[in-house]
């Protein structure tokens, strides 16, 4: 079968990344986690004091930034890398998620962004996951899908994952957090999240990760068989 292009759009915390891992795994399929890439420019500005407010500061922080994803062989996962520097867990840290909403908002982060997406995807046989993937990045993608998960859930998945690395950690400082990125993704000028009008919803509120696996290989097969 030919392979496609299968995008994966959504809010934080739905587990679009490791949803995307797994259908990658199973198709055997490259999985690009765009959020880490705007992580990993966001872990860059804080530690060089880039105002990403200041257009000038931007640019000139950009081209002083090189993002590459290599495999590692202990996780089975590829690992983000910042100019050579493996930052997969640093990116994660709370700080850059506080304000990587704001940072990926910023057109000439955007513009950088995308660029090297598609360039990722030019093969195809990919998965991606971000906020802009299947209406910016990818808008010819055999396969958008929209996941989706009630807030409530979304912020017990968040407060897990972040208490078992800082257990000083509060459930509304997670609430907060998540409400904060939910806003800006959603309202940025430049390539706003929202649902791509040809992407199929995913609801997993209620769905194990082996269940949603499941259904959203259906939907992959279908449409590897129609591209033919």
């Amino acid at each position: 079968m030919q392979p496609i292009i299968i995008t994966l759009d959504g809010f934080s915390s739905c587990g679009k990344s490791t949803l995307a891992r797994q259908l990658a795994a199973e198709l055997n399929y490259v999985f690009i986690d765009s959020g880490a890439m705007y992580r990993a420019i966001t872990l860059y500005f804080l530690r060089n004091h880039t105002n990403w407010n200041n257009q000038t500061e931007v640019v000139a922080a950009l081209k002083e930034i090189t993002l590459d994803f290599q495999y590692n062989s202990l996780t089975g996962n590829s690992d983000m890398f910042l100019n050579d520097e493996n930052v997969e867990a640093l990116i994660r840290d709370m700080l850059v998620s506080e304000h990587v909403s704001e940072v990926a908002a910023v057109k000439e982060v955007r513009e950088f962004g995308v660029a090297q997406q598609q360039q990722m995807g030019v093969r195809k046989g990919i998965v991606m996951d971000g906020r802009d993937i299947g209406t910016t990045v990818f808008p010819q993608a055999e396969l958008k899908i929209f996941v989706t998960a009630d807030p409530a859930v979304r912020v017990e998945r968040r407060f897990k994952e972040l208490y078992a690395k800082n257990p000083n950690i509060s459930i509304e400082e997670v609430k907060t957090n998540l409400e904060m990125r939910d806003y800006t993704d959603s309202n940025r000028e430049f390539s706003p999240l929202r649902k791509a009008t040809d992407a199929i919803e995913l609801d997993n509120s209620l769905l194990t990760r082996e269940e949603q696996l499941d259904i959203v290989l259906k939907w992959a097969r279908e449409k590897m068989k129609q591209s033919n």
